[in-house]
């Protein structure tokens, strides 16, 4: 029986095929961020966030790590989050802006797409992130959600039932606010 190895012929029969050895497939190569660029990147950011003057957002990275960010968001008015305060952290991994940073409600948010750990659900810090956004549209984005919850995607089912019912009641906003308001005390022994 012949046996091949390597495209070697062990047989020295010439009517015995040669095998070729399988081809070797190229691997992506993982997209690599130097750590200057994301740096730049970040500070860039930063210049523009604070010459944007972008009403009810801020942010600014802690003192000694421009990678940790503490970010605030005021509610958007003629929303039942009008008047209210959020401080957020953002965390952005080494390989950014090719992978969005984590954010997370950092004082408690009683809102259908914000967990009670403070985790949300917005498709751009997920699934439709793109390069292309930055810590100004993550903010703008985060602060529209407060007032256009997405529903079909609830993180809190209660808040998601909460903002589903005040779309059929009459009550006002004052009404509504203060459900959702009281319903964030209760859910944390305030």
């Amino acid at each position: 029986m012949a046996a091949t190895n390597n495209a070697r012929r062990q047989d020295n029969n010439p009517n015995t095929p040669t095998v070729a050895p399988p081809a070797k497939q190229a691997v992506p190569a993982a997209k690599t961020v130097d750590t200057q660029s994301v740096l730049k990147r970040l500070q860039s950011e930063l210049m523009a966030l604070m010459m944007g003057g972008d009403p009810g957002i801020s942010a600014f990275p802690e003192e000694d790590n421009i990678f940790c960010w503490k970010g605030t968001i005021h509610g958007s008015k003629e929303t039942v989050f009008e008047g209210t305060e959020y401080k957020l952290s953002l965390s952005f991994p080494s390989d950014y802006p090719f992978k969005a940073p984590k954010v997370k409600f950092e004082t408690g948010c009683f809102h259908p797409n914000v967990d009670t750990f403070g985790n949300i659900c917005l498709d751009i810090l997920q699934d439709k992130w793109s390069s292309a956004y930055d810590v100004r549209t993550i903010l703008l984005s985060i602060q529209s959600l407060l007032g256009e919850p997405n529903i079909s995607s609830p993180l809190n089912t209660q808040a998601a039932s909460l903002w589903s019912n005040q779309e059929v009641q009459e009550d006002g906003d004052e009404i509504i606010q203060a459900k959702f308001l009281g319903n964030f005390l209760l859910g944390f022994g305030v």
